[in-house]
């Protein structure tokens, strides 16, 4: 039985999402603001979190960044928001939220995204080939614990230039094109510009590389991709 962390602020919303949760077998504990969510978190990691943007202590983005940075292993985070604008859906996907749902929303919807978001962590975790730490030029990245080190220097890298850097140790020597890292880093394309991918490799660069501009280990391949040659 899948456990699933609720935190919302709005009681209706919050209680009708517990009730047909748990109607479809799903094992649920619920938080009304973020504070109390992240001492639920602590207590049980559950195998997902479904997180409000708009609460009334700690903000949405805060929660999940937290969340993302204290697990021992990546839960996965469902944002609900009811804000449009696509800046707000980018940071929330930027900071490790694997799929949002805006307001108002369908129940149904939010079940099949639930149901999708927990099948790929499941397959992501028994996956074969998984790679757990790699070494390169003067570069060490342990992918479990997200960190890292440059020169004896610790790496200053998001969650997810982690998770790229992950999906490129993976395919070594492949050349990837921006929207396979979409699918494979993000877990799908949807409503994504390709330019998210070219930010976080600048940000990679600066990080791994002696010379951003001349890279030697993470290279464009012009008209294609991205390719990790080490």
């Amino acid at each position: 039985m899948s456990r699933i962390l609720v935190i919302e602020d709005d009681a209706s919303i919050r209680m009708g999402l517990v009730d047909t949760l748990r109607a479809k077998g799903y094992a649920v504990e619920a938080s009304s603001t973020g504070a109390e969510g992240l001492a639920a978190f602590d207590r049980q990691t559950p195998d997902l979190v479904v997180l409000d943007l708009m609460l009334p202590d700690v903000e949405g983005f805060e929660v999940c960044r937290r969340i993302k940075a204290s697990a021992s292993r990546d839960v996965p985070v469902i944002m609900l928001t009811a804000r449009g604008a696509e800046i707000d859906r980018v940071r929330g996907l930027e900071i490790g939220a694997d799929d949002y749902v805006t307001k108002p929303f369908s129940l149904m919807e939010l079940l099949a995204r639930i149901g999708v978001v927990l099948r790929r962590a499941q397959r992501w975790q028994r996956q074969e080939g998984g790679v757990d730490e790699i070494s390169f030029g003067d570069v060490y990245v342990n992918f479990r614990r997200h960190e890292g080190r440059k020169a004896g220097m610790q790496l200053v890298l998001s969650d997810r230039a982690y998770t790229i850097l992950e999906v490129f140790a993976r395919h070594r020597g492949e050349v990837l094109s921006r929207e396979q890292l979409l699918e494979e880093a993000w877990g799908y394309a949807r409503d994504l510009n390709t330019r998210t991918v070219d930010n976080h490799i600048v940000k990679i660069r600066k990080a791994i590389e002696d010379d951003p501009n001349q890279p030697r280990f993470l290279i464009t391949v012009h008209g294609v991709g991205y390719k990790f040659a080490v």
